[in-house]
C-alpha cells in the first residue's frame, strides 16, 4: 500500500471516530418522517416529555388528529425511554399497534400519532449527525451563524401561543443598526459584512442567553425573543446589548467604524395575539428609538 493510500485510511479513520464521539454526546430523540415538519428533531432532554397540540406540551403539534396532550415519552434511564398514550382521541400507535400503558421504546421505533410519525433515536446514535446538519443549515443565516428569519418566525408564533395558555411572561427584542447605510457607502460592503458578523459574534458570545432565539431578521435588523422574561428584564438586557455594541472596537482595514444600535423592546400582553402582533410592538418601539436620536433603548407604549 501506498503511503498516500495509507495517509487518505488514516485520516478516514480518524473523521469516523470524530463523528462517533459527537454522536456519543447526543441525547435521545424522535425525529419527525414525513410531512411538513420533515427531518426535525425533538431532543428528549426531560424526565418527561410531552406530545399533543397545546402549545405548553414540551413538544407542540398543531396537526390533524392529535389530541391537546396525546402521548408522553418518560426517561427511565440515560439509555431507556418509555411511551404511553395520555388520554388522546385518536390513540398513540408504536409500529402500528396501539399501545395501552407505558411501552420501552427501541432504536427505530415509529410512533404514529394522527398523520404523523416520530422515529426514536437512541442516545448517541449517529443517524442523528445527518439531521443535525440539514436542520442546521435550514435554520441558520449563512454570514452571521445566528438562526434565519423562518427560523425566528416560527418560535414567536409558538411562544406567543404558549404564553397564551401559560400566562409567562415573553419579550422581544428588536435592534437595527444606526446609519449602517452611510457606513456601506462610506467604508465599503466588505466593512458593513465584517461589522453584522462581529456584532453578531459579541452577541452570541456575552449578550445571549441559552433559551433565547437570537435571529437576523434581514440586513441590519437583528431580533433576540426572549422566553419567561418580562418588559423590565428585557429592557435592561436590551440597555446592556446596546453599551456591549457602542463600547466594542469594530476595526477594520485599520479603520476603526462608527456603530451603534438603535433598539426596541415589547413583551406579550392584552393586544398580543400573534407573532406579528408581538414584532409590530417592537418594531414600533425602535422607530422611536431612531426618532429620540438612536444609540438608545425604547419600550412598546399604548
Amino acid at each position: 500500500m501506498s503511503d498516500d493510500s495509507t495517509v487518505v485510511i488514516t485520516d478516514i479513520k480518524a473523521a469516523l471516530a470524530s463523528a462517533d464521539k459527537e454522536a456519543q454526546e447526543k441525547p435521545a430523540a424522535l425525529l419527525v418522517v414525513g410531512g411538513d415538519l420533515n427531518g426535525t428533531i425533538f431532543d428528549l432532554k426531560n424526565d418527561v416529555t410531552t406530545v399533543g397540540r397545546f402549545p405548553d406540551n414540551v413538544i407542540p403539534l398543531e396537526f390533524n388528529g392529535i389530541s391537546r396532550y396525546h402521548f408522553k415519552v418518560s426517561k427511565v434511564t440515560d439509555e431507556e425511554f418509555t411511551v404511553e398514550d395520555a388520554g388522546s382521541k385518536n390513540g398513540t400507535f408504536l409500529n402500528n399497534q396501539k399501545i395501552e400503558g407505558a411501552v420501552v421504546l427501541n432504536k427505530g421505533d415509529m410512533i404514529k400519532v394522527g398523520s404523523m410519525a416520530l422515529k426514536y433515536l437512541p442516545k448517541g446514535d449517529p443517524e442523528r449527525l445527518t439531521y443535525d446538519k440539514l436542520n442546521l443549515e435550514a435554520n441558520t443565516d449563512a454570514h452571521t451563524g445566528c438562526f434565519n428569519k423562518g427560523y425566528f418566525n416560527n418560535s414567536i408564533a409558538l411562544e406567543v401561543k404558549k404564553s397564551k395558555v401559560t400566562g409567562e411572561p415573553l419579550s422581544l427584542i428588536l435592534f437595527d443598526l444606526d446609519h449602517f447605510k452611510h457606513l456601506n457607502d462610506n467604508y465599503g460592503h466588505d466593512a458593513g459584512d465584517y461589522v453584522l458578523k462581529t456584532m453578531a459574534d459579541v452577541i452570541r458570545s456575552h449578550g445571549s442567553r441559552d433559551n433565547d432565539v437570537f435571529a437576523r431578521y434581514g440586513g441590519e435588523e437583528f431580533v433576540i425573543l426572549l422566553p419567561k422574561t418580562n418588559l423590565k428584564q428585557a429592557f435592561e438586557i436590551a440597555e446592556r446589548l446596546r453599551k456591549l455594541v457602542e463600547q466594542t472596537s469594530f476595526t477594520y482595514d485599520n479603520q476603526k467604524l462608527p456603530v451603534t444600535a438603535s433598539i426596541g423592546v415589547a413583551d406579550y400582553r392584552k393586544g398580543v395575539n400573534t407573532g406579528t402582533d408581538l414584532f409590530k410592538r417592537a418594531d414600533n418601539a425602535v422607530y422611536k428609538a431612531k426618532e429620540g436620536g438612536r444609540n438608545q433603548v425604547q419600550f412598546f407604549r399604548e
